[in-house]
C-alpha cells in the first residue's frame, strides 16, 4: 500500500505544491508581465524575490542583459522553489524505488531473562501430574517457578516484494511525476528569463527617459539664457523669459520624476537577480532594436508543442494520474512476497543454535469493494480532468502564438511611425529655434516645439519597450525563450 499512498501524495502535491505553482504560472505569462504591479512582492509573487549572493561594493557593477539573466537563473526565488519541488519528487520516487528493492536488517541483542512459571500456564497442579515420572513419585526439591536465563542471539532478516500490481502502477506514476517536476523546472527557468529580461528592458528604457528629460533640461538652460539675454537687452518682454523659466523648471521636474523611476527599475531588477538592492549597478547593453523575420501560427505552433516546457509538463501529469488510477486499480490483484531470516542463539552458555524461517506470502483481497471503487473513481476523476487541461492547452498554446505574432506586427508599425514622428517633430523644433533667434517667432511656438519633441521621444522609448516585448512573449510563446532570447531581440 505504500506505493498506492506515494501516488496519492503526487497527486495531492498538484494541487498546493511548488511543481504545480511553477507550472501553472505560464497560464497568463504573455500579458501579465506587462501589467506589474506598482511595487510587486515575492510573497505574491516568488520571481520578484530572490537568493541575494552578490555583496555590496563601492565600486559600480557593470550589468549587460546576459549577465543579468545568468543571476537570474542561479539566484532567483521562484527557479530556486522549482528546483527544491523537484528534488522533492527525487525523493518521493526513491521511496517507490525501495519497494522494488530487497530490504536486508541485522539485529542482535544479549541479556538476562526472568520467567515467571505458574503466568504461563505452568503452575504446581501441572507440576504434580508428572512427579510418578521421579524416584519415589516425588518432584526433586528446589524447583522454583520462577527461573532466570542468559540470552544472546543475533538474526539476519530477508524480505522481497515479488509482485503487487499497486507497487509496479507506483513506481510508474513515481517516474513520471518526476518528468512532470522537470519541465515544470525548465518553465519556471523560462519564466526567470522573461521577468529578468523584461525587467532589464523596462530599466534601460526608464534610463533612455532620463537621458531624453536630461537633453530637454539642456535645451531648456539654453532657452532661458537666450530670453535673458534678449530681455536684458530690450529685444524681447520679461514674458518671454517668464515662459521659459517655467518650461525650464517642467523640465527639470520631469527628470527627477524620470530619475526616480529608473533607481525603482534597479532596485526590482537587482532583487530578482540577487544582487544587495544598494549596490550601484551600470546597465552595458542599449535598447535592441531588430526586424524578426516573418514566421506563419503554424510554424510557431510546430516549434511550440515541441518545446513548450508547460506542455510536456502536463502530458507528464497525464501520464502520472493514468498510473496513480492503475495503482488503485490493482488492488483488486494478489500481491506475492517473500519473508526469511536466520540466525543463531545461545541460551546460558549452553553452546550456539541456529534457527531460520523461509516463508512466501501470498494476499488476495477478497472484500474492499466500497473503498476501492471510491479511490478508482476519485482517480478516474483526476485523470479525465487532467486530459481535459490538456486538450484546452494545445488551444490555448495556439492562441498565444497567434497573439504574440500579432502584437509583433503591431509594435513594429508603432515603432516605424515613432521613428518617423521623431524626425518630423526634431525637424520642426530645429526650424522653429532658427525663427526665434531670427527674432521671427516669440518662444511661445518653441517651447510648444519642445514639448512636442519630448512626447514624441518618449513615445518610441515605449515602443521600442513594447515592441522588445512582443518579441520576448513570442519566444515565450514558442517555448524557446531560455535558449533564443538574444536571436529574438537581435542581440
Amino acid at each position: 500500500m505504500m506505493l498506492v499512498d506515494i501516488g496519492r501524495n503526487l497527486v495531492l502535491r498538484r494541487g498546493v505544491g511548488p511543481v504545480f505553482c511553477a507550472a501553472a504560472f505560464l497560464a497568463g505569462a504573455g500579458a501579465a508581465v506587462l501589467a506589474q504591479a506598482p511595487n510587486p512582492s515575492s510573497a505574491a509573487n516568488p520571481y520578484f524575490g530572490s537568493v541575494t549572493t552578490q555583496p555590496l561594493s563601492n565600486e559600480p557593477l557593470k550589468l549587460s542583459l546576459d549577465d543579468a539573466v545568468r543571476r537570474g537563473l542561479e539566484n532567483n526565488l521562484g527557479l530556486k522553489v522549482a528546483e527544491n519541488g523537484e528534488k522533492a519528487l527525487h525523493g518521493e520516487r526513491n521511496e517507490a524505488l525501495q519497494e522494488f528493492l530487497p530490504t536486508i536488517t541485522l539485529t542482535g541483542d544479549t541479556g538476562i531473562y526472568q520467567h515467571d512459571l505458574a503466568a504461563q500456564g505452568f503452575g504446581p497442579g501441572v507440576f504434580s501430574k508428572f512427579s510418578s515420572m521421579f524416584p519415589g513419585g516425588k518432584l526433586p526439591t528446589g524447583i522454583s517457578l520462577i527461573t532466570k536465563d542468559d540470552l544472546t542471539e543475533g538474526q539476519v532478516h530477508f524480505s522481497q516484494m515479488l509482485f503487487s500490481g499497486p507497487v509496479i502502477a507506483g513506481w510508474r506514476a513515481a517516474g513520471a511525476a518526476v518528468r512532470a517536476a522537470y519541465f515544470a523546472k525548465m518553465t519556471a527557468r523560462g519564466e526567470v528569463v522573461q521577468q529578468v529580461a523584461t525587467a532589464y528592458l523596462h530599466a534601460i528604457a526608464a534610463s533612455s527617459e532620463v537621458d531624453n528629460a536630461a537633453a530637454l533640461v539642456a535645451q531648456g538652460q539654453v532657452l532661458l539664457d537666450h530670453a535673458h539675454a534678449a530681455h536684458e537687452a530690450g529685444t524681447v518682454s520679461n514674458l518671454e523669459e517668464l515662459r521659459a523659466k517655467v518650461q525650464l523648471q517642467a523640465q527639470q521636474q520631469a527628470l527627477l520624476y524620470a530619475q526616480n523611476d529608473l533607481e525603482k527599475d534597479l532596485i526590482l531588477l537587482k532583487r530578482e537577480i540577487g544582487i544587495d538592492p544598494g549596490q550601484k549597478i551600470v546597465l552595458t547593453d542599449p535598447a535592441p532594436f531588430s526586424d524578426l523575420a516573418e514566421q506563419t501560427p503554424e510554424e510557431v505552433r510546430a516549434v511550440a508543442y515541441k518545446n513548450r516546457q508547460d506542455y510536456q509538463n502536463l502530458q507528464n501529469q497525464a501520464v502520472e494520474y493514468k498510473a496513480v488510477h492503475a495503482a488503485y486499480r490493482s488492488q483488486r490483484l494478489p500481491s506475492l512476497q517473500f519473508n526469511s531470516y536466520y540466525g543463531t542463539s545461545t541460551v546460558n552458555g549452553a553452546g550456539t543454535h541456529g534457527n531460520f524461517v523461509a516463508m512466501g506470502t501470498l494476499s488476495v483481497p477478497l472484500f474492499r469493494e466500497a473503498s476501492l471503487r471510491g479511490d478508482e473513481d476519485a482517480s478516474r476523476a483526476q485523470m479525465q480532468a487532467v486530459n481535459a487541461q490538456l486538450a484546452d492547452l494545445r488551444n490555448h498554446i495556439d492562441e498565444q502564438v497567434r497573439a504574440a505574432l500579432l502584437d509583433v506586427s503591431a509594435t513594429t508599425k508603432l515603432v516605424q511611425v515613432a521613428r518617423s514622428n521623431v524626425e518630423l517633430t526634431t525637424r520642426a523644433l530645429s526650424d522653429e529655434t532658427d525663427r526665434v533667434n531670427a527674432g521671427v517667432d516669440d518662444n511661445l511656438p518653441l517651447v510648444t516645439a519642445q514639448a512636442t519633441l519630448a512626447s514624441a521621444e518618449s513615445n518610441l522609448v515605449e515602443s521600442l519597450y513594447q515592441y522588445n516585448l512582443s518579441k520576448l512573449a513570442l519566444a515565450r510563446a514558442a517555448g524557446v525563450l531560455e535558449t533564443q532570447y538574444r536571436a529574438y531581440l537581435g542581440r
